[in-house]
């Protein structure tokens, strides 16, 4: 694919003249390491963007004046970038309601400082600091399937498990939030580590860890509005087993 590179960026060229509004870009087959052209940038009339398996485009030489006015929704699946690309594209993006991040390559930092946002789905990414600055339409802070080892790799192991954060500062529309994982996972609220929005939680324990069960009654007691509860049991790893 690299030797398309400007036949690619033709087509972006050409697809912005005509005001695309959807886009699904997705490079096939590998490698992951290729670099998305930052033409993609011109697209300025889309309103749902997805793209897959790319490299996104170095920030530094995208136009300080690229933004997608229109956007509405964005998907990232397995692309390689760093958190102020994802910042970049959050900042030029003014409208956004939904987010879409899957198999993010590093530990995952996300500070959020959005009007627009709505919904936030994350999975196959380990979520090493989410923190809500400032979020008012936020309804949904989602996440599946999370990796609880950073995929980085330390002599060809797998670096050790690390604990996360996420702190919700000022999100008063939140509603729905899961899956999070006591014992692993610290939850720092606004005022004593409680969220009066949220109304929904979800959940994920290993039944048979006692420090871990030991943590969920005063995890809980964070959510003192908490109407529906979803609880997924997760299986004993070795390593949790000396806990």
């Amino acid at each position: 694919m690299e030797e398309h590179r400007g036949e690619m960026a033709r087509w972006l060229d050409i697809l912005a003249a005509k005001g695309v509004q959807e886009l699904v870009f997705v490079n096939r087959p590998l490698p992951i390491d290729l670099r998305l052209p930052a033409t993609i940038f011109s697209c300025a009339s889309l309103t749902r963007l997805h793209l897959g398996v790319w490299r996104l485009p170095d920030t530094a030489a995208v136009p300080r004046a690229a933004r997608f006015p229109n956007l509405r929704e964005l998907g990232l699946y397995w692309n390689s970038m760093e958190d102020r690309d994802l910042d970049f594209m959050l900042e030029r993006s003014p409208v956004l309601e939904s987010l879409f991040i899957l198999g993010f390559q590093s530990g995952l930092r996300l500070r959020l400082v959005n009007q627009s946002l709505r919904c936030i789905q994350l999975g196959f990414s380990f979520a090493e600091d989410i923190d809500l600055v400032d979020a008012p339409r936020l309804e949904r802070l989602f996440q599946f399937a999370e990796l609880t080892e950073s995929p980085k790799m330390n002599n060809g192991r797998p670096t050790r498990k690390r604990s996360s954060v996420i702190k919700i500062g000022s999100a008063p529309k939140l509603r729905v939030l899961g899956y999070l994982k006591p014992g692993e996972q610290e939850l720092v609220g606004s005022k004593e580590n409680i969220v009066p929005s949220v109304q929904i939680l979800g959940i994920e324990v290993q039944f048979g860890v006692r420090n871990t069960v030991k943590k969920v009654p005063g995890f809980l007691r964070c959510f003192p509005n908490l109407e529906t509860l979803h609880v997924q049991s997760r299986p004993i790893s070795e390593e949790s087993t000396a806990r």
